[in-house]
């Protein structure tokens, strides 16, 4: 078998590492796309990163961005992948909606850069389209590929772009691109905005004694949270099959904010109660009431499920905050 050569953009998010380490365990030649910053922002790859002196690296990364179509068909044509995991996204939806002009070029028009580039160099890839559960909407739960796509944010609607425009480049020109329809997924690397790692890192602080409350907003919506180091595996085994399509991958099983918050402070021995306050400003201008996945087709096709649920989710992420202070 010929060597696998992946390209991950948003390797240095929480999907792109745990997804180079898979990969990197498994073989392949990895490289990674990362944005030029005057700081360093490779915390969660630093630990599998080799120094680019070693003369066979298999984690090489390069500056680019999204919204650089040129440099991405470069960045393609000199790499040659076999494989491309297009992760990198300004994923925040309550970001979207202040940044709707910016959140649309990087994850529409961005996402047609790279499907582009893979038409342009006529190279036999296989590519790999994060798409959301948000793109769902307003459409009741449980929600499969069938389902009916309604976004209630601007992230969500550029995402619907993306998903749409990886279809018809499958399509109208024969490229293996897949959706990966992943419902919420976390881990102790997840960003510190989003509000599972905001409630798992306020418990720790809260216990070390270093914070005195967390501000939530809609403590009533409902989600379908798994374990992204679970996820990523079945974003590779989507681009193993011979056929491309499209996947919904999650758990099956929904909870509130408020039972995150109120298992995640338990765990910790405290009383949720004593110190979540609601504050609006974090309320979304149109809310997502409830988003629970029908991952039928994955396990069915893929093999894939689930093995860790939201409440033992939680614990982990407490755990590893608790650990951290």
């Amino acid at each position: 078998m010929s060597k696998k050569v992946a390209l991950i953009t948003g390797v240095t998010g929480q999907d792109g590492s745990y997804l180079a380490e898979l990969l990197l365990s498994k073989g392949y030649e990895v490289h990674g796309l990362i944005r030029r910053a005057s700081t360093f922002n490779t915390s969660r790859i630093d630990h599998i990163y080799q120094d680019p002196h070693d003369p066979n690296p298999k984690l090489t990364l390069h500056y680019g961005d999204l919204t650089d179509g040129v440099g991405l068909t470069n960045l393609v044509r000199d790499i040659q992948p076999t494989e491309i995991y297009n992760l990198a996204a300004q994923s925040h939806v309550m970001v979207s909606f202040t940044m709707p002009q910016y959140t649309a070029q990087v994850d529409a028009v961005g996402t047609v850069a790279i499907l582009e580039a893979i038409r342009a160099t006529k190279l036999d890839i296989r590519f790999y389209q994060a798409s959301t559960s948000e793109l769902y909407g307003s459409t009741p739960p449980p929600q499969n590929e069938e389902s009916k796509f309604r976004p209630r944010s601007p992230y969500a609607a550029a995402k619907l772009m993306a998903y749409w425009a990886t279809v018809n480049y499958r399509e109208a020109f024969g490229i293996h691109a897949t959706n990966g329809i992943l419902f919420n997924h976390e881990s102790p690397r997840r960003g510190e905005t989003f509000v599972t790692r905001k409630i798992t890192r306020a418990v720790a602080a809260i216990k070390a004694g270093k914070q005195k409350k967390l501000y939530l907003g809609n403590l009533d919506a409902v989600r379908d949270w798994g374990f992204a180091k679970e996820y990523v595996e079945s974003m590779w085994l989507m681009l193993q099959k011979p056929q491309s399509s499209d996947y919904v991958v999650a758990t099956g099983v929904g909870a509130t904010v408020r039972d995150f918050a109120r298992v995640s402070f338990a765990h910790a021995g405290l009383d949720w109660e004593k110190y979540v306050e609601i504050d609006e400003k974090y309320e979304r201008p149109t809310e997502v009431d409830a988003l629970i996945g029908d991952p039928s087709k994955a396990k069915r096709e893929l093999g894939w499920s689930a093995n860790t649920h939201w409440e033992a989710l939680a614990q982990l992420m407490v755990d590893a905050d608790l650990k951290a202070h």
